[in-house]
């Protein structure tokens, strides 16, 4: 049962959605209306900081462990967004975790297509161990939707580059599949609010003319083995419930650590609305439970 609040949230979000066109710019409008709607907590610390050439921020709460970080990349399929913009999420994420979150502000397609965003990232994630000299089994890679898809990318290329891998990871609505091949995204079209529409409009954008096949643009194409423990987390209703799903097989086949975690009636991105709904709120709380298993 969904609760109210959900459900209101649901309905704004659609109400939203329909009156934003499909064009880079409205899309980088509404994100900003979203963020408008919350609030950062009086309590809550930002840095900004140079983390390897990647712009970034560390965000922090009292209760944040130093020792202990999570480099967040946010969504907003590889065009939308920026890291002022996630302060909101990133301070949610440290709280829940008890640690400090680096939050990038990685370039953005059109602009700079792929592998813009994934070079920042590993750059970013280098930044921490050789600069910041923090031990990768002390680092969580997380992103949720694009960001999601970005963490299980990051993860094959530090894998294939031969440099030691974070202790693990969470995708939260990953963006896997730029070949957009999930059946979801018909399944779900009038559940969702965002849309089958809006990807093929957003996907060629960041993949340019790379094969949006390339592991490191579509995970879902990747080999998982000897990838770290990794908490994949979706609703039913999500558009992208499918990429999650067929990710989460991919890293099972390969023998990894693999939680999925379903949510029935939820749709893409519902994590972000702790200020408004119960079932945010709970979800945050199933993905710290994840991260205290290496963080405590």
């Amino acid at each position: 049962m969904i609760s109210k609040e959900m459900q209101n949230v649901i309905k704004l979000l659609k109400d939203f959605s329909a009156k934003t066109e499909i064009t880079v710019e409205a899309q980088r409008a509404l994100m900003k209306q979203m963020v408008a709607m919350m609030k950062l907590p009086k309590d809550v610390k930002y840095e900004t900081v140079d983390a390897g050439g990647v712009p970034a921020e560390w965000v922090s709460v009292p209760e944040s462990n130093d020792e202990f970080v999570i480099l967040y990349l946010h969504g907003g399929y590889y065009i939308v967004g920026e890291m002022f913009i996630e302060r909101v999420f990133a301070s949610l994420i440290a709280r829940a975790s008890k640690c400090r979150v680096l939050a990038i502000d990685y370039r953005l397609a059109p602009e700079y297509p792929y592998p813009a965003a994934l070079d920042d990232a590993i750059n970013a994630y280098r930044w921490l161990i050789n600069d910041q000299k923090i031990n990768p089994q002390n680092i969580i890679i997380e992103g949720l939707s694009a960001g999601g898809g970005l963490t299980l990318a990051c993860l094959l290329k530090l894998r294939d580059e031969g440099d030691t891998l974070p202790t693990a990871a969470v995708s939260l609505c990953p963006y896997g599949d730029l070949t957009l091949t999930g059946e979801s995204y018909k399944r779900n079209a009038d559940l969702d609010w965002i849309s089958y529409e809006l990807s093929q409009f957003n996907a060629p954008l960041y993949y340019s003319e790379s094969d949006p096949k390339d592991p490191y643009i579509s995970p879902i194409f990747g080999d998982f083995n000897k990838l770290p423990p990794v908490f994949i987390q979706v609703g039913t209703s999500d558009v992208l419930h499918d990429d999650s799903i067929r990710l989460g097989e991919c890293a099972k086949a390969a023998g990894v650590d693999v939680t999925v975690d379903v949510w029935e009636g939820m749709v893409h991105g519902f994590q972000m609305f702790t200020a408004f709904a119960p079932e945010s709120r709970d979800a945050i709380k199933k993905m710290s439970e994840f991260t205290d298993r290496f963080f405590m």
